[in-house]
C-alpha cells in the first residue's frame, strides 16, 4: 500500500507535512519521503529507509533544515520516492500509490518511442514512480500526461506533484480505488488520504476527489483541471483492514463499519443457529477489535482481551520483510491474561484471513495458555485473488492464500475453475474449505463473513466497491 500528505499554505508547511506524512504510517513499511518547496531556494528532498525505524524518528533531524510554504511527503511500500523530475514540463516532486501490472511493457514501449534510459534499481527493476514520471512527460501538460499515464497503465494510479511554481496537482485513480482529500484552514489547503491526519493539524474538510479527477490546490483554495469519471471502484479492505479507525471513505466511517460488520455476523449466525456458546468474544488485535466488539454485543456475548500486543519496540506486526523473523516478531507481542484464557471458550474475530500462518501458531499460543475451546470468524469471506490494483497483500501467488491453496489441496485443477462456489460457504465445496481450513488451523468452529453482509455493511451502492479479492471481478 501507501499514503501521501501534501500542504500549500501563507506559512511554512515543513511541520504539517512531518505529521501529515507520520499519520500515514499504518499505510507501509518500507521507505518515507519529503520534499519541501521554496520561492527563493527551491526544492529540497530527503528519502529514508523505515523498514526497521519509524518515519518519525528518521526525519526528526531533517525538519529542521527543510523550509517553504508548499510540499508533499509519503509513506512507501515499494519503491524510494517522492522523485525530482525535470522535463519540458517544468521541474516537479511526484509521489504516486498504486500498482503496475503492465511495467515491462511500458518500458520498452519508452524506449521504442525513443526514450533513452530509467535509473535501475538493484533488482534491476525500473521504479514505478520513475515510470510514471516518463508516461506523464509524453503529455503536452501535466494533466494531460496525467489522464494518459492512468489509461496506460493496467492496476491504478493515485497521485501527488509538487510544481515549482509551489503548487500541488492531485490525482484520484480512474477507477478511484483510493480515497484523496481535500482539508482547507485560513493559512492554506492540503491533500491526503486519511482525513484524521488533517483534522490534528487544524484543517477542515472542504472536498473529496472524484474517480479520475484532477485537482490543483494553492494556499488559496482548489480549483478542478480536469473533472470526475462516473465510474468508481474504491476498496473495500479500507474499511476491513488496513484503513485507521477513524477515517472516513466516502462517508463511511471505518470504526463504524467495523462494528457494524460484527453484528451483521453475528446476526446471519444466529439465523442460521450456529453461534456457539462461549465465553468471551475477543478480537485479535488491533484490526479485529471493533468487528469483534460488534459481533459480541449482538450476541449478547462479553467482550474481553484474552490477550493484548506488546507493542512499544514492535509497533506493526507486518514488519521486517524476511516472513520468518516477522512471524516471531508476532509471537512474541501476544501476551496472554491467563484469568481470561484458562478454562475458556473462545471466540475471536479477525479482520481476514490471508495465509493462515500467524492464526495457526494464536491458536497453538491459546491452547497452550489454558483455553478449553477456541472458535474463529474472519470479518471478510475467503480470500481467492492476490490484490492486482493495490498492493497491498505481500503474496507472490495465489497458491499462497490459504483459501486457494486448501481448494487446490481438494480437488486440484478442477477445483480452480469453481473458485466461486468455494467462496460461497453454504455451498458442498464452500462447506469443504470451511472444513478443511478449521481443521488445519486447529479451531473449534470457524465462520466467514459473507460478501453480502461486508457490503451491507460497508453501506454505499455495491457497483461502486471492488470486491476482486473475494470473487475476481474488476
Amino acid at each position: 500500500m501507501g499514503g501521501f500528505f501534501g500542504a500549500v499554505s501563507k506559512q511554512d508547511v515543513t511541520l504539517d507535512i512531518f505529521f501529515g506524512v507520520d499519520y500515514h504510517s499504518h499505510l507501509g513499511t518500507r521507505r518515507g519521503g519529503m520534499i519541501i518547496h521554496d520561492r527563493n531556494s527551491g526544492f529540497q528532498r530527503q528519502i529514508h529507509s523505515i523498514e526497521n525505524t519509524p518515519f518519525r524518528t528518521k526525519f526528526e533531524r531533517d525538519i529542521q533544515d527543510f523550509h517553504g510554504c508548499s510540499g508533499i511527503g509519503c509513506i512507501s511500500d515499494t519503491d524510494p520516492q517522492p522523485l525530482l523530475v525535470r522535463s519540458h514540463l517544468g521541474v516537479y516532486g511526484i509521489t504516486t500509490v498504486g500498482i503496475i501490472n503492465n511495467a515491462d511493457e511500458l518500458v520498452q514501449r519508452h524506449f521504442a518511442q525513443g526514450g533513452n534510459h530509467f535509473m535501475a534499481m538493484s533488482s534491476g527493476k525500473v521504479n514505478a514512480t520513475e515510470l510514471v514520471a516518463a508516461l506523464i512527460n509524453q503529455g503536452e501538460t501535466l494533466v494531460e500526461g496525467i489522464l494518459r499515464a492512468q489509461e496506460l497503465i493496467d492496476g491504478s494510479l493515485t497521485l501527488l506533484i509538487l510544481t515549482e511554481q509551489g503548487e500541488i496537482i492531485a490525482a484520484r485513480d480512474r477507477l478511484g480505488r483510493l480515497p484523496v482529500l481535500v482539508g482547507q484552514k485560513a493559512e492554506g489547503t492540503c491533500v491526503s488520504f486519511e482525513s484524521f491526519a488533517y483534522h490534528k493539524l487544524g484543517y477542515e474538510d472542504a472536498y473529496s476527489l472524484g474517480p479520475r479527477e484532477i485537482v490543483r490546490l494553492t494556499a488559496e483554495g482548489m480549483e478542478v483541471l480536469s473533472p470526475a469519471g462516473k465510474d468508481m471502484k474504491i476498496c473495500a479492505f479500507l474499511w476491513t483492514y488496513y484503513g485507521y479507525p477513524n477515517s472516513n471513505y466516502e462517508g463511511i466511517n471505518v470504526e463504524v463499519m467495523r462494528n457494524r460488520n460484527g453484528r451483521i455476523m453475528a446476526r446471519d449466525e444466529a439465523k442460521r443457529g450456529s453461534l456457539p456458546d462461549v465465553d468471551y468474544v475477543a478480537g485479535v488485535p488491533d484490526s479485529g477489535v471493533p468487528h469483534a466488539i460488534g459481533y459480541a454485543n449482538e450476541s449478547g456475548k462479553p467482550f474481553a482481551r484474552p490477550f493484548v500486543k506488546y507493542t512499544p519496540t514492535w509497533p506493526r506486526s507486518f514488519m521486517p520483510e524476511n516472513q520468518e523473523v516477522r512471524n516471531q516478531v508476532a509471537k512474541m507481542k501476544q501476551i496472554p491474561v491467563p484469568e481470561l484464557i484458562q478454562g475458556k471458550k473462545l471466540l475471536f474475530v479477525d479482520d481476514s484471513i490471508v495465509r493462515g500462518t500467524q492464526l495457526r501458531e494464536t491458536v497453538e499460543f491459546l491452547y497452550a495458555s489454558g483455553a478449553k475451546e477456541v472458535h474463529m470468524r474472519s470479518a471478510c469471506p475467503p480470500i481467492m485473488y492476490g490484490c492486482k490494483f493495490l498492493n497491498f497483500s505481500r503474496s507472490n501467488s495465489a497458491m499462497e492464500l490459504i483459501a486457494r491453496k486448501t481448494v487446490q489441496e481438494l480437488e486440484g485443477a478442477e477445483g480452480q475453475r469453481h473458485l466461486d462456489e468455494y467462496a460461497d460457504v453454504h455451498t458442498q465445496r464452500g462447506q469443504c474449505l470451511l472444513k478443511s481450513i478449521r481443521e488445519s488451523l486447529g479451531f473449534d468452529s470457524l465462520g466467514y463473513q459473507s460478501l453480502d453482509g461486508l457490503l451491507e455493511a460497508i453501506g454505499i451502492d455495491r457497483e461502486k466497491i471492488c470486491t476482486y479479492c473475494w470473487n475476481g471481478k474488476e
